[in-house]
């Protein structure tokens, strides 16, 4: 027996029958119910696929609803089940794909024209195959089957408006017992290239420091949608389109400015339009100019402003990776400042800026040690050698040259005609409190090298006379001239150093006075201050009269 049949079963006897049990075995020994029929005809349906092939036995036995009572056991005698459900061998499509095609995974993708024509084959074994039907093809439409009658093996499917997208066809084949079998191939049709976007250049920067060049995330920069998938990438240089398979690659170039062409074919040979990628190399690093920096005195307020040039013709500078760097030296040089220990950075990104202390008076002679950190948008980076500006003190004492000079250069030697006037202007270039000291020295001008200077007189400007508005003091001195000859005569400011002052080389000023002899007299008038010299000298005596003036020592 195989497939369906009927089981009918007969009665004899005077009895009243209400229902009668059907039980089957393959061992005799084990019985497995199969129906209680109750009413008449005393019919049953049996599916013999339901049981292995073998050997079966039925047996049934009948309720007597007179007697209430079973009667015996009939037995049906032995039989076999020789059911064969048809096996598919093949199912196929004859056209050129990619892919398997025996699950959602690995699906079979065809780039298919929406006129072109899918091509399913099929086979299957069984001793009395009858038909097949084939669904969930792309549509519009479903095939008709394929027998029963003669069989073809296959449908050549062509609906002229096939659809791009995945589908799942399912193939069923019947044998004549009405055993059948299924199976499911999944595909898929793609015939829209992939697109493409710039991938990852170097380390993502638009320039970079290397010749050699990493391109990454060629995976993700390609996509396919929900199509086959990519296969490769292709890339274009010096007109050759090269296959990179992986998801990095890495080229070689000269530094400069280029450009390459990149695309992406899928896995059926779909090939996408190309984009146009920019590759910068800068392997050079910025070329530093100079400093600006604000003059440094103990007198400065507040902060200095600080700024470095830099240039590069590649890149750029990177201001927001770029800094200034400072500390405090001692004598300015070294690569390191000695007095902070290391480089501090200023505060602020760039290379403008500005740093500042509570009271620069505390770092005098002291060196501001300055160094740049300048990197180019290319991450080239230079660091310049460390530059050191002197922090001078603010305050500067000097002689107003044109202010400070004698009344006569040619005199009589001795008390009675010797004596000169000295008239001196003594200036700050800012407020100073304190009191200072200077001299009046003179010397022979014919003097040899182990003859000093004498100091002839010695005025004390008292402490504040230099801070007022004028920020000076008039100062006249008296000296006589000794004897013959010439003589210099200098004016000193702190002969001993007391005050620390910007520029010491401005301390002294000096000036040459002749003592004529006898012998020479008719020419010494000649010298003599005229009357206008004499009406000019009255004129600035007077106007400073109004000033602090310090007048010779008596």
């Amino acid at each position: 027996m195989k497939g369906l049949f009927t089981l009918s079963l007969a009665t004899t006897g005077n009895g009243t029958l209400s229902s009668i049990e059907i039980e089957i075995s393959s061992d005799g020994a084990s019985w497995t119910t199969v129906a209680n029929l109750t009413t008449t005809p005393w019919l049953k349906h049996v599916d013999t696929t339901a049981y292995s092939n073998g050997t079966w036995t039925f047996r049934a036995r009948a309720w007597d609803s007179a007697v209430e009572n079973f009667t015996i056991w009939y037995s049906s005698g032995e039989f076999n089940i020789v059911n064969q459900v048809p096996v598919i061998t093949s199912f196929a499509l004859t056209n050129t794909g990619t892919g398997s095609g025996t699950t959602a995974t690995d699906r079979a993708w065809y780039s298919l024209e929406a006129n072109g024509t899918l091509g399913f084959t099929w086979g299957a074994s069984d001793d009395d195959l009858t038909h097949a039907s084939l669904v969930n093809v792309p549509g519009p439409g479903t095939p008709s089957d394929d027998g029963p009658g003669s069989l073809a093996y296959g449908w050549d499917w062509n609906t002229g408006a096939i659809s791009e997208g995945t589908y799942n066809p399912r193939i069923t084949v019947w044998d004549g017992s009405g055993l059948s079998v299924t199976k499911t191939m999944f595909i898929g049709i793609d015939r829209t290239a992939p697109s493409m976007s710039s991938p990852t250049i170097g380390d993502g920067g638009e320039w970079t420091d290397s010749t050699s060049i990493v391109i990454s995330d060629l995976d993700s920069a390609a996509d396919d949608g929900s199509g086959s998938g990519i296969d490769y990438i292709q890339i274009l240089r010096d007109g050759v389109w090269s296959d990179i398979t992986t998801s990095s690659t890495t080229l070689t170039f000269a530094e400069g400015e280029h450009q390459i062409s990149m695309r992406a074919v899928d896995l059926v040979g779909n090939v996408g339009d190309s984009i146009v990628v920019d590759i910068k190399v800068d392997v050079s690093e910025p070329e530093g100019i100079g400093w600006t920096v604000d003059e440094l005195t103990t007198s400065l307020v507040g902060a200095v402003n600080i700024s470095y040039s830099a240039q590069d013709l590649g890149s750029g500078i990177d201001l927001d990776n770029s800094k200034i760097q400072y500390g405090f030296d001692l004598n300015g040089v070294g690569a390191t400042p000695d007095q902070s220990g290391r480089w501090i950075d200023i505060g602020v990104t760039g290379l403008d800026g500005s740093m500042g202390l509570a009271s620069w008076a505390t770092k005098t002679r002291q060196y501001l040690m300055l160094r740049a950190v300048v990197t180019d948008e290319a991450g080239n980076e230079l660091v310049t050698i460390p530059s050191a500006f002197q922090i001078l003190p603010g305050l500067d004492l000097s002689w107003n040259a044109s202010q400070t000079n004698v009344d006569r250069l040619v005199v009589r030697p001795g008390d009675t005609n010797g004596d000169i006037v000295i008239t001196s202007l003594l200036e700050a270039n800012q407020v100073h409190g304190g009191a200072v000291t200077v001299h009046l020295q003179s010397a022979p001008a014919d003097r040899s090298a182990d003859v000093d200077w004498t100091t002839k007189q010695t005025i004390v400007v008292e402490g504040g006379n230099l801070s007022d508005e004028c920020l000076c003091e008039l100062i006249v001195w008296d000296y006589v001239v000794p004897n013959t000859g010439q003589w210099d005569l200098r004016l000193v400011i702190d002969p001993n150093n007391v005050i620390d002052e910007r520029d010491e080389s401005n301390n002294n000023h000096h000036m040459m006075v002749t003592g004529a002899s006898v012998s020479g007299i008719g020419v010494v008038t000649s010298f003599a201050p005229g009357i206008i010299a004499l009406l000019l000298t009255g004129f600035a005596i007077a106007w400073y009269q109004k000033k602090k003036v310090t007048p010779p020592p008596s």
